[in-house]
């Protein structure tokens, strides 16, 4: 049975869950051990998968399931998986592939494509996560942006990101950053990109963080140039992104593709946390040079003015 969340409990209930779906092995973990990348002044780390053969046998199970539609793990997502309701239209479920600790997907009741934009009640839901405990939260807006499912889902991780460090990798960077209020380019991402620091405190009442936060997440994908397109279901995005938020900052870029070579970037890539699913791809990705690699996966141009 779900768990209504209760506030100050979603932590508690998240690693609870998590201790029950491995026992049960309703919760497949990827092994990874990890290497670190320096391009231009910038610290990457890179987590290299150790085995990922139980996830291509689970990809193919799912996909044998029916020859019509495509396998939808949200619809209704894993009891097993399943942390809380967070809110009359979102729940919260583990990753069942997860990469990292404690890795949470915040998930539409009903389907809603990954391709929607993100409205108020998405916001309302993230934020009452993020409320809860230290944390990243991010946004693969389509599949060209790193989504492995059309069903619309957030997703959150704990911080710090790697044991030993206190935040992310590129903590540095966000912290220099001016704190003045308005969207800014960062001049060491040469890429495009839009970087705008929130208020102090936003996350002490998440109804009201989450209009300033779509306000300002409608403003942002303006300034890049993404445009709204009005289908039958609602409001979709007319070009893929990724969108990463703290309690301190917001980050958008826009996307040009989903692979360099064979390496796949998704959302977590911009804070400097990418994964290769093979030792190989470690190689090629110290070849190319990991910020080379997000140039590559992103539009041009180092500012929106």
């Amino acid at each position: 049975m779900t768990t209504r969340l209760t506030t100050g409990t979603l932590w508690q209930q998240l690693c609870s869950r998590t201790e029950a779906a491995i026992a049960n092995g309703a919760l497949h973990s990827i092994a990874t051990d990890y290497h670190t990348l320096k391009q231009g002044g910038m610290e990457f780390v890179v987590r290299v998968a150790l085995n990922l053969k139980r996830k291509a046998r689970e990809k193919r199970r799912q996909t044998a399931k029916s020859s019509d539609l495509p396998f939808n793990p949200f619809l209704p997502p894993e009891t097993d998986l399943t942390v809380a309701d967070i809110s009359p239209t979102h729940l919260s479920v583990l990753n069942k592939f997860n990469v990292v600790e404690h890795h949470l997907l915040i998930v539409t009741r009903d389907y809603q494509d990954q391709e929607r934009l993100l409205t108020l009640e998405d916001f309302e839901a993230l934020w009452l996560c993020m409320a809860e405990y230290p944390s990243l939260g991010f946004y693969n807006g389509g599949e060209m942006a790193g989504a492995s499912q059309r069903h619309k889902h957030l997703q959150l991780v704990p911080l710090p990101l790697y044991r030993g460090q206190s935040s992310i990798p590129f903590e540095s960077l966000f912290a220099a950053a001016p704190r003045t209020e308005g969207m800014q380019s960062l001049k060491r991402l040469p890429f495009l990109h839009c970087w705008a620091p929130l208020p102090n405190r936003i996350a002490d009442d998440p109804s009201t963080a989450a209009k300033q936060i779509l306000s300002l997440y409608l403003q942002m994908l303006g300034v890049v140039g993404i445009k709204t397109v009005k289908r039958l279901h609602g409001e979709y995005q007319a070009a893929p992104y990724n969108l990463l938020l703290t309690r301190e900052w917001m980050l958008l870029v826009p996307r040009s593709q989903e692979y360099c070579e064979t390496i796949s970037v998704n959302a977590l890539g911009y804070v400097g946390s990418l994964f290769v699913k093979e030792r190989s791809e470690l190689e090629t990705l110290t070849r190319i040079g990991p910020m080379n690699l997000l140039q590559a996966v992103s539009l041009s141009g180092d500012s929106f003015e």
